[in-house]
């Protein structure tokens, strides 16, 4: 039997995610990104506890498995 995430909304955690990614704005993109890909490969990094592609992503994330870098504009 698998482990199921119960917390919903609550996991992983904003305020973990923001520690690892600076901007909501940032950490949306990634996710975004990553959530694609997981979902078009069914490719994953860690065991994940979410199902959909996009809560896997920000697991992911809080992990550490995840990072990505944005160019800064002058």
């Amino acid at each position: 039997m698998s482990k199921r995430n119960e917390e919903g909304l609550r996991y992983p955690s904003i305020d973990t995610l923001l520690d690892m990614i600076d901007s909501k704005y940032k950490l949306a993109y990634t996710a975004a990104l990553r959530g694609k890909l997981v979902k078009e490969k069914d490719d994953t990094t860690i065991k994940p506890l979410c199902e959909k592609p996009i809560g896997i992503a920000l697991e992911e994330i809080e992990a550490g498995k995840i990072t990505i870098e944005f160019e800064e504009n002058e």
